[in-house]
């Protein structure tokens, strides 16, 4: 395929939950680069929606992605171990584009901004799951098939400026309070309550 066939560009909004205290540490906070997570070890759930964009003729809008994910701080460059869910609306030339965007295999924005492309990572599987998602910027909640749930509360008050490497550092968001995180995506399981959470926009493609 030629350089231009090859292009692809995505945007919607994104919501994530972790085991974290807000504001997570791994954020950079009023221009202050983040650190390690509260508790050494991160476990925790990244979504997104797709408003708009696609490759060519494969159009990507309306559909969503899940990811759920474990990592160790003081492991030697601390791989993640994750599942990646798609969308099972999507045919399989979406399916393909999603999971070759969301796992980095065309370049792009996810090699700088995803740490499971750009960091080491142990992909566990690829799992087809019905999707449901409300990304609300106040109390919004996802679900992946009876594997993952996540539900998040109001947006944490008085913060300065608070970005996300995930959505980029370009782009503005807010945290907000995570209320509860529920994964059984074997060998993934944990659950959480009262942690931490980010709402935000994205906007990725091959250019970036």
């Amino acid at each position: 395929m030629s350089g231009e066939a090859q292009a692809w560009a995505i945007s919607g909004t994104y919501l994530e939950s972790c085991n974290c205290d807000p504001i997570c540490p791994c954020r950079t906070v009023g221009g202050r680069k983040g650190g390690r997570s509260t508790h050494g070890v991160c476990m925790g759930v990244l979504s997104w929606e797709v408003q708009d964009g696609g490759r060519g003729d494969v159009s990507l809008a309306g559909l969503r992605v899940v990811l759920a994910l474990k990592y160790d701080d003081d492991e030697a460059g601390s791989p993640w171990d994750y599942v990646l869910f798609l969308d099972d609306r999507a045919d399989a030339d979406q399916r393909r584009l999603l999971e070759a965007i969301f796992m980095g295999e065309l370049g792009g924005a996810p090699e700088q901004q995803f740490p499971w492309v750009f960091k080491p990572g142990r992909p566990i599987g690829t799992r087809i799951a019905p999707i449901e998602l409300d990304h609300s910027e106040k109390r919004g909640w996802f679900r992946a098939g009876n594997e993952v749930t996540v539900r998040v509360g109001k947006p944490v008050a008085d913060q300065v400026p608070v970005t996300c490497i995930i959505p980029g550092h370009h782009r503005s968001g807010h945290e907000v309070h995570g209320e509860s995180i529920a994964v059984h995506a074997d060998p993934l399981d944990f659950g959480f309550e009262e942690v931490c959470g980010y709402w935000s926009t994205f906007s990725y493609s091959s250019e970036d």
